[in-house]
């Protein structure tokens, strides 16, 4: 009788620790909203193994655009941002939504379109080649999504001197990621604004040799920052802010640096590692 209760006791020890290792595993995860070019093209599946080994925090994240990933952390849906909007990170947090924020990595914007060039656009000026679509009402393939890559979209309308051409037929809103944006100015034959990175990806797709081709590319305006973003905890106060500090400083951290670095796809880098 006295072993039988001694075991009973032991499978309630071992119950309750259970429990308690369960609970502090459920603690030790993080939720981070990011954008579609760091899911897209596989950066996260290779980077967050990494991540998880090294720190024991267990991280899940969901890629959208970089508006729809501010407004996740404005609501309190998530614990962390990987984002790629640096005007909008910067009046996120003076808004009190966003606590620190620090830039990891960057590449850049390029326009893509066919082979044939229709629009003439090949070695000009970012204002020069916008210019030229208009005037020639070629086909451009736009996220109109509110992504990182949208608002810089239309950034470059605007310092080309032209308003934004969303009424005009030759200027289609996908509503789509990066990648099924690419897809479908494929189709179109048209031309797009992606991030190197994946634009990669889709060459890598295609077997190294894509039909949409990079035409404009090298403009300074053209630099692509990626940073990561923790949520104010006074907005917050759920938020896993220590968990997503931790997050913050290991994608700052010489390890991480070195994988982003090391991130090829038909030998090209994807993305180019700045952290500070």
């Amino acid at each position: 009788m006295i072993k039988k209760k001694i075991f009973i006791n032991l499978l309630a020890v071992a119950f309750v620790m259970t429990l308690a290792f369960s609970a502090q595993a459920q603690n030790k995860s993080l939720m981070m909203a990011t954008t579609t070019s760091t899911d897209n093209t596989g950066l996260l599946d290779y980077l967050i193994p990494h991540f998880e080994k090294e720190t024991g925090i267990a991280l899940k994240w969901t890629a959208t655009g970089t508006g729809k990933a501010l407004k996740l952390g404005q609501n309190c849906d998530v614990d962390v941002l990987l984002v790629h909007a640096p005007p909008a990170e910067k009046k996120y947090i003076e808004n009190g939504y966003g606590k620190d924020r620090r830039q990891v990595m960057y590449n850049d914007f390029v326009i893509i379109g066919p082979e044939t060039d229709p629009a003439g656009i090949k070695g000009k000026s970012i204002s020069d080649a916008l210019n030229a679509v208009k005037s020639k009402q070629a086909v451009f393939m736009s996220r109109g999504d509110d992504s990182g890559t949208n608002k810089k979209e239309k950034l470059l309308w605007k310092n080309a001197g032209i308003a934004l051409p969303d009424k005009e037929k030759w200027y289609v809103q996908t509503g789509q990621g990066m990648l099924s944006t690419i897809h479908i100015a494929q189709e179109r034959e048209g031309y797009t604004m992606t991030d190197r990175g994946t634009y990669i990806k889709y060459q890598s797709q295609k077997g190294g040799n894509a039909p949409l081709k990079v035409l404009v590319e090298g403009d300074q305006i053209l630099l692509n920052q990626y940073s990561v973003l923790t949520l104010a905890p006074e907005n917050c106060p759920k938020a896993k802010y220590d968990l997503a500090l931790q997050f913050s400083d290991w994608m700052a951290s010489q390890n991480a640096q070195d994988l982003i670095k090391n991130f090829r796809l038909l030998g090209q880098k994807l993305f180019i590692p700045n952290a500070k």
